[in-house]
């Protein structure tokens, strides 16, 4: 996923090559990108959070939110009350990451026609029989 361009970038180490291909796989999954971008509007309880993730199961949103919070991208708060309440909210970190994640989101919104387009061109030569 990191190409050698990267690696030289950062002197060739491969412990930050290894980093980096680690991060990216962690931050690049599906659910990490939609808690990171929900949570970007505003704290909200673990249920609000399931309610606005369509289709991610509870033990799903609570591993992903375990690892994101191991990372330092996202902070558990528990207010106390009865019975007490989680809340989880981005960090300073999960906000720098905001940046990137939206950006990517706007040019997937912006370049959907054309992906969909060349996958449609793709698949009919894919399909189509050989000449011979």
């Amino acid at each position: 996923m990191v190409d050698s361009r990267t690696c030289a970038r950062h002197g060739g180490d491969p412990e930050v090559y290894s980093a980096i291909s680690d991060m990216l796989a962690r931050i690049g999954d599906k659910w990490s990108l939609l808690i990171v971008s929900t949570l970007g509007e505003g704290s909200l309880r673990f249920n609000e959070l399931r309610r606005q993730i369509a289709d991610i199961s509870q033990k799903m949103l609570s591993s992903t939110l375990k690892v994101l919070e191991r990372d330092g991208l996202v902070e558990r708060t528990v207010i106390p009350s009865v019975p007490p309440q989680v809340e989880y909210a981005l960090t300073d970190l999960g906000r720098e990451l905001l940046r990137p994640v939206t950006a990517l989101a706007e040019w997937t919104a912006a370049n959907t026609p054309r992906i969909m387009a060349a996958r449609a061109e793709y698949d009919s030569r894919a399909v189509a029989p050989a000449a011979g």
